[in-house]
């Protein structure tokens, strides 16, 4: 069953997207770990193979078809045809909107929106093929509107609409789609944003925690259990759903 899987894990160098890799790599998956950097992804490779895992280091720049394409028949090819996607990678370009400038919006809209849509376009014919598939794409609690992120709620908004159409058109083949939209996890990119907020961290910490029912900031392994269950055998009746993990609840 789960064994046979080959899942790809995008954006999983570091943070939330190496925690769901390592995640599914315990839970018996080959995984393929991606990210712009193929060196980048070494660390996260070692931690599932030194668990007794399988895993493979991919580089690929996500909004590029070509590289898309290349990676996924790699994949294909090296560990077995994916038929579990989960689109984490992701970038911030904060600002407010009167100095937001359009290379910011775009690289954003780049990497999140376009780079889900060729991940997922390219995926999917092995889903199909299969008769069997997980897509997990992760959204934000940013999703809900958020300053200084213009460009990122309304990528994170967008990919719960790519996803609920995606449950629509590949319910079918036994392939689901569902969404994770995170609260404040403590990562790289949250320390980025209480760095341009001019906050410490600890102290933007502080401040989250007690905006947060459970009284703390979330951790990436957080979002991996979310998105295990996701991608199980056992999840198959549930799709075209947006999961807030965010230590309370958000609309």
């Amino acid at each position: 069953m789960a064994q046979h899987r080959t899942a790809i894990v995008t954006g999983a160098a570091r943070g939330i997207g190496a925690a769901i890799a390592r995640r599914l790599g315990s839970d018996g998956m080959q995984v393929a770990v991606l990210d712009l950097d193929e060196a980048a992804c070494a660390g996260t490779v070692e931690a599932i193979t030194g668990a007794g895992g399988e895993a493979l280091a991919v580089g690929a720049d996500v909004a590029d078809e070509a590289s898309v394409t290349a990676a996924v028949e790699r994949v294909a090819d090296e560990l077995g045809a994916p038929t579990v996607l989960v689109n984490n990678a992701g970038i911030i370009r904060d600002n407010l909107l009167f100095k937001m400038s359009v290379d910011d919006w775009d690289a954003v809209m780049g990497v999140h929106l376009r780079g889900s849509f060729l991940m997922t376009r390219a995926a999917q014919q092995h889903m199909v093929a299969a008769g069997w598939g997980r897509i997990v794409n992760l959204s934000s609690t940013s999703a809900l509107g958020n300053r200084g992120q213009v460009n990122y709620s309304a990528a994170k908004a967008g990919l719960q609409g790519f996803t609920k159409t995606l449950a629509i058109e590949l319910g079918r083949f036994n392939v689901t789609a569902n969404a994770i939209a995170p609260g404040f996890i403590e990562t790289e990119m949250t320390a980025a944003t209480a760095e341009r907020l001019g906050i410490p961290f600890e102290q933007f910490r502080e401040m989250a925690a007690q905006q947060i029912p459970v009284g703390r900031m979330g951790q990436p392994d957080d979002i991996a259990h979310t998105a295990s269950f996701l991608c199980s055998e056992g999840a198959g009746f549930v799709s075209g759903q947006v999961i807030y993990v965010a230590g309370g609840p958000k609309d």
